[in-house]
């Protein structure tokens, strides 16, 4: 097989019939970051994507998602989607905005999350634009929003079930299969034939096991093979007694009078925060205060996954409601969620985003950060640029709203909420393939993660791995 290798980006010209040629694949995003994952695919003029997120993080990041789409939206003939989180999903409504009309596949679980998630980005979207217009910390005027919710319909109208361990047809002549991937509901690995392509996107793998869905599947086999390395310099650890610093911390802050700010994303974290407060009240390890869950998106989410439909990519240890003995509370409205900025007694609040970069956490981290009383638990990774990063690094002030405040709040971090595999896990993933592949290329980890994994595969394997760059294109055929 020949493997060629060029930074040029995906043709733009029409489809064509012809049934013959070189396969490309075109790494459009995660590459040197874990968000903004887009990987294109194209044969004979016909193209499939597999994920258009969103870039989030640092500035130099986040400011790719202004720039053009690194394909032409009209020269697309299918779109593949692994899973709901916005890194993954959220751009799609700026490809539909430039013209693309054809399908978008995924499971059942990823199309009702996927909903909730685009309605939710738009409606930040344009909030966010709307404040700094009124609190005047944009340099553009007036601010405008990166889409709309307009537009995020029109993507989600595009959504397109697939059961998992189907061979579906694709409009680009290919074929699509997907596996249980593990990490949050709905989420896959996706194969896609193409030509004579057989290429397998791993998507957001999650560990061996999870606290409330079934495990992953083993993949199928494929000559190439595209990975995310967001754990790959690293192990989880390893409890006797897990979350054991969350509790006491729980239990100190309460002790003194404060309470504690949750930031948990809003799909699968919020759900197993929960399950884990759920389990530590039941051990006696923590005191039985109210629960807040302040996250409209968390709360469409939480519907879902205890959806009777979808019961069936759940573990069948839990109990019928998943959480029966929390103290829990839901704060639908603004002014609801306004109370619990200064909350009038200990009370623990889990709110949307969980890295701190937007939503109604960040209100709470304005209010509670300069109040020693109060605890704030960071639930997992916490990419740079993040506020929940500069927090992890011990920043003694925050930027939100164009204003400093103190931080003065205990700062805790778990990391055993993380339902990504580790470099371990990802491993095992590869050597549970059928046969070896051909090649595996590392993306959607930041750049030390990325290398010191691929050493590790290297080593243990033998396999060809590569790095890959952002926007270059291999043949994979």
């Amino acid at each position: 097989m020949t493997v060629s290798r060029s930074s040029s980006a995906p043709s733009t010209t029409p489809p064509s019939t012809t049934t013959t040629g070189p396969v490309a694949l075109t790494f459009a995003g995660a590459t040197g970051t874990v968000t903004g994952s887009a990987f294109v695919m194209e044969h004979a003029g016909r193209r499939v994507v597999v994920d258009c997120g969103l870039y989030q993080g640092e500035r130099q990041w986040r400011r790719r998602n202004w720039q053009p789409l690194p394909f032409a939206a009209t020269s697309v003939n299918d779109l593949v989607l692994t899973h709901a989180h916005l890194d993954h999903c959220g751009r799609i409504p700026l490809l539909t905005r430039e013209g693309y009309t054809g399908p978008v596949w995924c499971t059942e679980g990823t199309r009702r999350l996927g909903a909730v998630v685009l309605r939710d980005s738009a409606h930040l979207q344009e909030e966010y634009a709307e404040s700094a217009r009124i609190g005047g910390f944009s340099k553009h005027d007036p601010p405008q929003p990166l889409y709309r919710a307009a537009d995020a319909e029109d993507a989600i109208r595009l959504m397109r079930p697939v059961d998992y361990d189907t061979a579906h047809p694709l409009e680009c002549g290919g074929t699509l299969r997907l596996t249980r991937a593990g990490h949050i509901l709905g989420s896959a690995c996706a194969l896609v034939e193409l030509g004579e392509a057989r290429v397998l996107f791993s998507g957001d793998l999650g560990r061996a096991t999870h606290p409330l869905l079934l495990p992953r599947q083993p993949p199928p086999a494929a000559r190439t093979v595209v990975l995310e390395s967001t754990y790959g310099d690293r192990s989880h650890p390893v409890s006797e007694q897990p979350h054991a610093a969350m509790a006491a911390t729980i239990r100190d802050a309460v002790a003194r009078g404060g309470s504690v700010l949750m930031p948990a994303f809003a799909i699968d974290r919020t759900e197993v925060v929960l399950r884990t407060l759920s389990e530590l009240l039941r051990d006696g390890l923590i005191p039985d205060v109210p629960v807040h869950v302040d996250s409209p998106m968390a709360l469409k989410a939480w519907d879902i996954y205890r959806a009777a439909d979808l019961r069936h990519e759940l573990r069948a240890d839990l109990p019928p409601r998943v959480v029966d003995n929390l103290d829990l509370h839901y704060a639908h409205s603004a002014q609801e969620s306004m109370r619990l900025n200064n909350p009038a007694s200990p009370c623990i609040v889990v709110s949307a985003s969980g890295m701190g970069t937007g939503g109604r956490v960040v209100h709470h981290l304005q209010s509670m950060l300069p109040d020693g009383r109060n605890a704030v638990v960071l639930t997992g990774y916490q990419a740079v640029g993040t506020r929940g990063r500069a927090l992890v690094d011990g920043v003694r002030q925050l930027k939100m709203f164009g204003r400093y405040v103190p931080v003065r709040a205990e700062v805790v971090m778990d990391d055993e909420f993380s339902v990504h595999a580790d470099a371990d896990e990802l491993l095992s993933w590869l050597e549970d393939l059928p046969e070896a592949p051909e090649q595996v290329y590392l993306v959607h980890g930041e750049e030390d993660s990325r290398e010191a994994l691929a050493t590790r595969i290297r080593n243990a394997t033998g396999w060809l791995v590569i790095v890959p760059r952002l926007g270059e294109r291999v043949r994979v055929d």
